[in-house]
């Protein structure tokens, strides 16, 4: 079925059952559908009638994982098939969703810094403040540019109720040492009075050291950025008013997370396989820090011309810092003496946006829907070395102008939905010279601009009253990592104009999958064959600078996720994903380098239960499973190595929640049996590198007390 056209595909699904679905009563058809979510259409849409993979986490379920490790990558890998393992550190470096990158919105504002990806996006808000999380699976342009792995939608919280509640969260977390104890307290207020609702947050975290199933300290990242030693805070606040069928909301985040620079990285020994730690000691430099500062004002009107209109502005403001190296890109001998020079990378994201959609309902005829609107977005983004001052990525200006239709057509069981995105972008360069590892190549600005339609076709059919079956095929926009492509200019006479590396990312996801819906349980099956002609992999010489290669990629893969409640008072849950991604050493040579560990995750299983034993009490355990991985035995291009081997390794979770008169009171375990494992990235990726071969956490106990009153 994946080699018919993605047009054919959804064609021939809707003829093939066009008998049954006139033959079908509306009872037949009729099938629990209570999931809403607004990410993948722009619109408020139940589950079962978007073709795709969707999945959602709710605030239950995030307030479990949370408990077990306050990681919002951890918690996307428990719950999202796709989803790579988690590096337990700052950077995300290596995380990837479907081996893509993945597009992350705060309440729809982007996070992702595609220009000049940083993997430092992953630490944006507090985890208290998020009420769920909506995950689109496969490269999808409706929420805009850099969603070619799919969109990752953190909803925050809202005030429902009437009168006004205060609320008070405190969490700690240790493994019984005098240096690792994590500790985070909130306080919020809500407020809801008629159409006005109110709620403010502010919260501060303050982690510690963390040691390993041996009992040994954990290496820390000094450069690239790390959540042991470190110190955060987060102030939110978000105000509505709602007149009739309008409403009106602001909304402000404020986070910051840095480290405190009271340890440093201790390489380990390769050859003996043993792992970085940490010394007591301050790293060169300023330790590294993320900053974020957005806020946005929402506008909704439900009766605008007979359908919902709403419009979003929006700033973004990020700011991420790196810790001090002499790595050789950075000497100068014009500055020191070469080996000597230790500076920090800066990367400053600035973004300016509106998006405006208007929903109209049973449009000319019943049953059909009509979704227009138009995204604006202004990025300024650049990377300088914060310590001299000089420029290593010049000031990108990224301007974009995206209109967007969509017609959605349901008739009985059966919805079909096509779309057109068209981007209008164009990328602005000042001229500018590299670094002096480069050769201080003087490279001449100017603008590039791109224009493309990406396209999105699908049908669901509701074939029984639980059953449904989706055929989908979806294209995504995205830019390959322009800064890194800019900097890495070596040789003489290259311009903005002619370099080929900036061409844009068309990803096409196909996609076929069935689901089953029932009063005590779902689950959910899906294949996919995600391509891109001019896809973009980082590869890494031997010297550790990397650079982007511009060559086609194809991921496949299929996953299953679900869960079952048996009896009242249990529950089981699990997934289970399959990830093939493939890659060409150049432009016209055969697929058959396998991706490598920095685009995608292993193969992944998870399994657990929730059990209520009291009726205020609930124990929850968990276990995720990475297979082996080897490839590209023997494989090198250059001096970059392309061969890994990763040794899968299994983990148990659990967590234990009850409530009381005096609050809900929690007590987990994370890694309960203690193992002692190297992470995916570093065995893979890292293997080499005697300071990155970072071990996960052992055996780690958190406790927790919340109060609303």
């Amino acid at each position: 079925m994946l080699l018919l056209s993605p047009l054919s595909r959804a064609v021939a699904l809707a003829c093939l059952f066009m008998s049954a679905v006139q033959a079908q009563t509306p009872d037949d058809a009729a099938q629990p559908s209570s999931t809403v979510v607004v990410t993948a259409t722009r619109g408020a849409k139940a589950v079962d009638k978007i073709p795709g993979a969707i999945s959602v986490i709710s605030q239950q379920e995030l307030a479990s994982q949370y408990l077990i490790a306050d990681d919002p990558s951890q918690a996307l890998a428990t719950y999202v098939p796709g989803y790579s393992p988690s590096r337990q550190k700052m950077t995300s470096a290596g995380e990837s969703l479907r081996g893509r990158q993945p597009l992350i919105l705060l309440d729809g504002i982007p996070q992702s810094n595609p220009l000049r990806a940083g993997s430092r996006e992953g630490y944006f808000a507090d985890s208290a403040i998020i009420e769920r999380i909506e995950v689109i699976n496969g490269a999808s342009a409706m929420q805009g540019m850099g969603a070619t792995g799919g969109i990752i939608n953190y909803i925050t919280k809202t005030a429902r109720a009437d009168g006004t509640t205060h609320g008070l969260n405190v969490r700690a977390s240790g493994q019984l040492r005098a240096d690792n104890l994590d500790w985070k307290t909130g306080y919020n207020v809500t407020h809801k009075d008629g159409g006005f609702d109110l709620l403010a947050y502010v919260g501060m975290q303050r982690r510690g050291m963390g040691y390993d199933g041996n009992g040994r300290r954990l290496g820390i990242d000094n450069v690239q950025g790390d959540t042991l030693d470190s110190r955060g805070d987060d102030l939110f606040f978000k105000i509505g008013q709602r007149f009739g069928a309008q409403r009106i909301q602001l909304s402000l985040n404020r986070f910051k997370l840095r480290g405190d620079g009271d340890y440093k990285n201790e390489p380990g020994v390769v050859a003996a396989g043993v792992p970085t730690t940490s010394l007591p000691g301050r790293a060169p430099g300023e330790p590294p820090k993320n900053k974020v500062r957005s806020a946005s004002l929402d506008y909704r009107h439900d009766e605008l011309f007979g359908g919902a209109f709403s419009a979003q502005l929006f700033t973004h403001d990020f700011e991420a810092l790196y810790g001090a190296t002499a790595a050789s890109t950075f000497q100068d001998v014009r500055l020191a003496p070469v080996g000597t020079l230790n500076d920090q990378s800066q990367i400053v994201a600035d973004k300016r946006g509106a998006r405006m959609t208007w929903v109209r309902p049973d449009m000319l005829v019943r049953g059909l829907e009509m979704t227009v609107g138009l995204d604006l977005l202004r990025d300024n983004t650049l990377q300088r070395l914060a310590t001299t001052n000089r420029t290593w990525v010049p000031q990108l200006q990224f301007a974009s102008n995206a209109p967007f239709a969509q017609l959605e057509y349901e008739f009985g069981p059966v919805t079909l939905r096509g779309g057109v995105r068209h981007e209008q972008a164009r990328l602005t360069i000042d001229t500018y010279t590299t670094l002096a590892a480069y050769g201080n190549r003087q490279v001449q600005g100017g603008e590039t601009e791109f224009s493309k339609s990406v396209k999105n076709i699908g049908a669901v059919w509701r074939f029984a009253p639980r059953w449904s079956a989706f055929v989908a095929s979806s294209e995504g926009f995205g830019l390959p990592d322009v800064g890194l492509v800019l900097r890495g200019v070596n040789t003489e006479g290259k311009s903005v104009a002619t370099l080929i590396d900036l061409k844009p990312i068309i990803t096409r996801n196909n996609e076929v999958g069935v689901n089953w819906r029932g009063a005590n349980g779902q689950v959910g099956v899906s294949r996919y064959d995600s391509r891109s002609k001019l896809g973009s992999v980082l590869r890494v010489s031997a010297t550790g600078i990397g650079s982007v290669e511009r060559v086609p990629t194809v991921v496949k893969g299929w996953e299953v996720s679900g869960d079952w409640r048996p009896v009242k008072a249990l529950s089981v849950f699990g997934s289970y994903a399959v990830t093939d991604g493939k890659t060409a050493a150049a432009q016209g040579t055969p697929l058959d380098l396998s991706l490598n560990a920095r685009a995608q995750g292993p193969d992944k299983g998870v399994l657990g239960a929730n059990w209520q034993w009291a009726p205020k009490a609930q124990l929850r355990v968990q276990a995720a499973h990475l297979r082996d991985r080897d490839i590209n035995i023997g494989r090198r291009i250059g001096t970059s190595n392309l061969e890994e081997h990763f040794k899968g390794y299994t983990l148990a979770d659990m967590a234990l929640t009850f409530e009381s008169a005096y609050g809900r009171f929690g007590v987990s375990l994370e890694n309960v049996l203690d193992k002692q494992y190297v992470g995916y990235y570093s065995q893979s990726s890292a293997a080499l590198d005697a300071a990155g071969t970072y071990a996960g956490r052992g055996r780690t106990l958190a406790l927790s007390w919340n109060r609303t009153w």
